[in-house]
């Protein structure tokens, strides 16, 4: 008979450190691996270890569901005997038993458990430790990426605030002149004011920048407790905006794209421009008076009509085969002035232009003085005499290689004309007739269709047709015109 020690499966675990069916495993493939080899075993002792596997695999022994056995079959009828002798014994205690014979029976076994469980905890501190480090660099990740997140979003918040203090200052101001530039065009004098408004809070930007360089060159060793009487001195600059600071803001568009926002102390700007903000009050309110005096001497017109049609061929010939005053060469740096009187008879002025194979610049103007003649005139002149009619808009998107270093140049006369506009045409009306706005002008590609516009007269006056290449250094143009009214 075999006799089982009284083991449970909590001894062998606590023993072996191992689950009873997992110990069971290996020591069962250890028996079938070294069998033979590392391991030899008498016969009697092979019926033993294969009793308990047989009690471990499918429980007690029973006749009825035993395999028929030959007569001559002794190793099976041994076998089954064996199986019987372990009686009822439970599969567990069964495994115990395969365990513990095998370990009495082979020295080996027990340090190759000793060795799978020292390899096994090896591992499970390697992935333990691997785990640990993935956590602490996921953390460390999500920590960074939070302090990120929160330094963006509060240097963002500091730029919208600085942003949303220079827009309230210079709104009113922008809305008047938006007003003259495009009267009775609401979405017009938005996009206007947007892009003065943006204008403004990137070259503010730019001027923190440069004087803190400045600063930093002049006075490596400056003391923090400046920067009050610094920022201070900074506003009362940018407060000059409309007068001083459009003037660089044209030949700095370029430079500005380099020098980030960011990079300039928005919380130093946000105090100078707080420390500021009553005087800048008094100041927009003194403008804003100022503004509307000039504003009601003008009168109201209404927006011109602008379309483009494909024939542009045909217009050309037309053209040609008249008379030949339809056909003007406009050489480089030049501007042409088309005047065109009012007629007693008319209403509603028309014009029609087109170019050969490259742009020119273009716009209408409104002289308001009693007509000399009725003929139509031609005016060729350089763009220093008409440096006060150009607008902006039409010089800022002039950065190309036909332009060259010249159009740099005219950006500054550029800006300065636009952010002074009603001052100049006040100061103007010492020496000549008042000129009113129709259409700003701007760059056309009508080389390949031609344009074409009307506007209701606004009264008695002389309606002057701007055809601008001052921006061009050696290309000439050669313009096909038309004007005529409608009674």
């Amino acid at each position: 008979t075999v006799r089982m020690e009284n083991k449970s499966p909590t001894t062998a675990l606590e023993k072996w450190g191992f689950p009873l069916q997992e110990l069971y495993r290996l020591a069962f493939t250890f028996y079938k691996q070294n069998s033979g080899k590392a391991i030899h075993l008498s016969y009697e002792d092979n019926l033993k270890l294969i009793a308990f596997k047989q009690q471990a695999q499918l429980g007690p022994f029973n006749s009825k569901d035993a395999p028929a056995l030959g007569v001559l079959d002794v190793i099976g009828r041994d076998r089954q005997q064996h199986w019987q002798l372990l009686g009822d014994i439970t599969r567990e205690q069964a495994q115990e038993g395969f365990i513990d014979l095998l370990d009495t029976m082979c020295s080996a076994f027990r340090p190759y458990i000793e060795a799978v469980r020292q390899n096994r905890d090896a591992n499970l501190k390697d992935e333990l430790r691997r785990m640990e480090l993935e956590k602490e660099t996921r953390e460390r990740r999500e920590r960074e990426q939070q302090q990120l997140l929160e330094e963006g979003y509060k240097e963002e918040l500091q730029r919208r605030q600085l942003q949303d203090a220079l827009n309230k200052q210079t709104y009113q101001q922008f809305k008047l002149y938006a007003e003259k530039q495009f009267p009775g065009n609401p979405e017009q004098q938005a996009v206007l004011i947007h892009q003065l408004q943006r204008e403004h809070y990137h070259q503010y930007m730019q001027q923190l920048h440069l004087q803190q360089q400045q600063q930093q060159q002049s006075h490596p060793t400056t003391q923090p407790n400046s920067n009050h009487n610094e920022q201070q001195q900074q506003m009362q600059d940018s407060e000059k905006f409309p007068q001083q600071e459009l003037q660089s803001s044209s030949i700095n568009n370029n430079s500005s794209s380099n020098c980030s926002p960011g990079s300039v102390n928005l919380a130093t700007a946000m105090e100078g421009l707080q420390l500021n903000e009553q005087q800048q009050q008094q100041e927009e309110q003194q403008q804003q008076q100022h503004e509307v005096e000039e504003y009601d001497d003008y009168v109201m017109i209404r927006p011109a009509k602008i379309w483009t049609r494909p024939d542009i061929e045909q217009f050309k010939t037309e053209v040609s085969a008249g008379d030949g005053d339809g056909v003007i060469t406009i050489g480089h740096g030049d501007t042409v002035t088309v005047r065109v009187p009012t007629n007693l008879n008319g209403k509603c002025i028309f014009w029609e232009f087109a170019t050969d194979n490259y742009d020119i610049g273009f716009g209408i103007y409104f002289e308001w003085a009693k007509p000399i003649t009725n003929e139509v005139t031609v005016h060729v002149s350089d763009s220093d005499e008409d440096e006060d009619c150009v607008d902006e808009d039409y010089l800022s998107t002039t950065e190309d290689l036909e332009s060259g270093s010249l159009s740099h140049d005219r950006s500054v006369q550029a800006a300065a004309a636009a952010a002074q506009n009603a001052a100049a045409v006040a100061a103007a009306s010492a020496s000549k007739a008042p000129i009113s706005i129709i259409v700003p002008i701007y760059r056309r590609e009508c080389y390949n269709e031609v344009y074409v516009g009307s506007h209701s007269y606004p009264g008695e006056g002389v309606y002057l047709l701007k055809f601008d290449n001052s921006y061009s250094i050696w290309r000439s143009k050669t313009l096909y015109y038309r004007v005529y009214y409608e009674r």
